[in-house]
């Protein structure tokens, strides 16, 4: 689709007339040299907000002179990359202060422009991914003057208010329904894994008897349950891959199944898979780099993976690879693995083979050990369809909420009766 294309898509179903971007803003660029301001801002994903200029998350300057100023109502464009959505942004500006020279800025050219109101015009194509069928350039970005071409609705200043207000008071209450659903969400699981880790530790049965054992992170397990060290129970797999073989992921959730099952796009792809390994239905997958975060499970498929995972077997039917797959997860939510694999920068430590071969673990009886996964797995299944239903209304209302925006900016609904 060409530029041309792209843009005729969004401004196309305005009902009103239009007019360049150039005719309501103007483009300004003043420079921070020798720090005449020194309030941070930062343009992100969910719009412009205060930050320290302390804060080094990601790749910051360290030289805030070479930053440039922007004033309350400006609107921050940051239109670099576009082929990828997730980089590009658009923002309200709410008070004085300074953000990286790459983004765009934009000032209003009179008082017949109320911010707001363009703010959320060019948000809704955002969303739309309109921007990102625009740019130019081997990384298409969008420029200054490019940016000043876009059409923009010709509507007085009172409609601009009517429907800036009107989306302020509307997408507040979609927002405010988002959080708690989230919030809902966020309490299941947690639910979820405090019922699987009361399980596999055996702290569910009140009446049992208990022993104390030298597991830092389990120090008392029922009596009856015996320790091993994980070399003892398992074996680490080195199998070579086929051909047709397709790539196993293990996600932080504790699936382990073919990457096509969970997501299609996102993923780089090395050019020569060199130490990619043959995993197995049923066997105990290891993310080496992702364990502290619950990245382990049982393979639900047939496949190939990096050698960064540990694929592992049992030794024998001592030990069922779905139990040991709930408890190690049970450790790395307990901090155990971030204990066993020290290191100075988050995501350095690996929890290699070699680091979970020593580690004693409670063995349950192995029918105790089935009858453990099966009561997780039969207790937490109507909370996980509580989650995946909870997660289609949010998306339902994010649809709605991204609808009702391209639909007041571009006139479909008349906003004046509602304000």
């Amino acid at each position: 689709m060409s530029r041309r294309d792209f843009l005729e898509d969004f401004v196309g179903t305005s009902l009103w007339s239009l007019v360049p971007a150039k005719h309501r803003f103007r483009y300004r660029k003043d420079s921070n040299a020798g720090m005449k301001e020194s309030h941070r801002l930062a343009l992100t994903m969910g719009g412009v907000i205060d930050r320290s200029l302390d804060d080094t998350d990601g790749l910051q300057s360290s030289d805030y002179g070479s930053y440039q100023i922007f004033e309350k109502g400006d609107l921050a464009f940051k239109l670099i990359d576009l082929q990828n959505i997730k980089t590009s942004r658009v923002g309200l500006v709410p008070r004085r202060g300074i953000m990286s020279p790459a983004y765009i800025r934009l000032t209003p050219a009179s008082d017949d422009v109320y911010p707001e109101f363009f703010y959320w015009y060019f948000y809704a194509a955002y969303i739309g991914n309109i921007f990102n069928g625009l740019g130019g350039g081997i990384r298409q970005n969008l420029s200054q003057t490019e940016l000043l071409e876009f059409p923009v609705p010709d509507i007085p200043i009172a409609d601009q208010v009517a429907i800036a207000r009107f989306l302020d008071r509307e997408t507040g209450l979609i927002d405010g329904l988002i959080e708690k659903k989230a919030r809902f969400i966020a309490l299941l699981k947690e639910k979820i894994l405090t019922f699987s880790d009361a399980c596999v530790t055996g702290r569910d049965d009140s009446q049992l008897t208990v022993k104390d054992v030298d597991i830092p992170w389990a120090p008392r397990i029922p009596k009856h349950w015996t320790v091993r060290k994980g070399k003892h129970l398992f074996e680490e797999m080195a199998r070579p891959v086929a051909p047709d073989d397709e790539i196993i992921t293990a996600f932080r959730d504790g699936q382990v199944c073919l990457r096509s099952k969970r997501r299609t796009e996102g993923y780089t792809f090395a050019e020569k898979e060199v130490g990619y390994q043959k995993i197995l239905k049923g066997d105990l997958v290891i993310h080496t780099m992702d364990a502290f975060a619950g990245a382990i499970g049982v393979s639900e498929d047939d496949g190939k993976a990096t050698g960064e995972y540990a694929v592992c077997k049992p030794r024998s039917d001592e030990a069922v690879p779905e139990y040991y797959a709930y408890l190690l997860r049970c450790m790395a939510r307990r901090n155990y693995i971030y204990v066993l694999c020290p290191s100075v920068r988050e995501r350095a430590p690996r929890f290699r083979f070699v680091r979970f071969a020593p580690v004693k673990l409670p063995v349950p009886p192995r029918e105790e050990q089935l009858e453990i996964v099966d009561r997780i797995e039969r207790a937490t299944a109507r909370m996980k369809n509580l989650i995946a239903q909870t997660e289609r209304s949010i998306d339902l209302l994010r649809e709605k909420r991204a609808a009702l925006i391209t639909a007041a900016v571009t006139g479909k609904i008349d906003v004046r009766r509602a304000a």
